[in-house]
């Protein structure tokens, strides 16, 4: 997993409340178990046409937008089913954050998951911060997980929680198979005493 540390990007506003999985990433693109190659059907009905074709009015359809790496949105984000093909469409289209007031709870685990970092803001911040998203590539926002502030484009600094656990993997890049790999000295030593002694119930590394 890619790890998350600062990152200065341009941020899209998209002021909508209970955005659902559904709208992340529509069913019918669910057949996949890869987690790359989802980015181009992320926000599906939002972003095109029934004939296929791009929905110009579209945040994500329009330049500098089309590269933002931070979403900025309203309330209940992720809402829904608990599909973890969402935060792969949003990480394989390029978003590694997504600021709102709430997001949905399993929608929020998976996020820290898969290298997205999820916060949360209070609804004005929010709408405040959707004003400097609105003047383009010329008003980047700056997120820095280890100090936990966001920076606007005047200097400004927001701070922010992350739970202390989620936060540490996040910044040393580790998902749940990467955490479990750090005690891997320990995992062998067991799996040898076992195989040496299977009978025995219980053994001290």
């Amino acid at each position: 997993m890619q790890a998350f540390t600062t990152l200065t990007a341009v941020a899209a506003p998209l002021p909508e409340a209970n955005i659902d999985t559904d709208k992340i990433i529509p069913a019918r693109f669910l057949k996949t178990i890869q987690r790359s190659g989802l980015g181009k059907n992320a926000f599906d009905a939002m972003r095109y046409n029934p004939d296929g074709t791009e929905k110009p009015d579209f945040v994500l359809n329009r330049e500098p937008y089309r590269h933002a790496q931070i979403l900025i949105t309203h309330e209940n984000f992720g809402c829904g089913s608990s599909r973890e093909h969402a935060p792969w469409a949003l990480l394989d289209f390029g978003i590694r954050c997504v600021i709102a007031p709430s997001f949905a709870d399993i929608f929020h685990n998976n996020c820290f998951k898969n290298g997205i970092l999820p916060i949360r803001l209070p609804r004005e911040i929010c709408d405040a911060l959707m004003e400097d998203a609105a003047q383009g590539a010329n008003s980047r926002l700056t997120v820095d997980l280890e100090r936990q502030v966001v920076v606007r484009p005047d200097g400004e600094e927001i701070a922010f929680e992350v739970d202390a656990l989620r936060r540490h993997l996040l910044l040393e890049g580790l998902d749940d198979i990467g955490q479990t790999l750090q005690h891997a000295p320990a995992i062998e030593r067991f799996e040898q005493a076992r195989e040496a002694a299977p009978w025995v119930p219980s053994i001290v590394l």
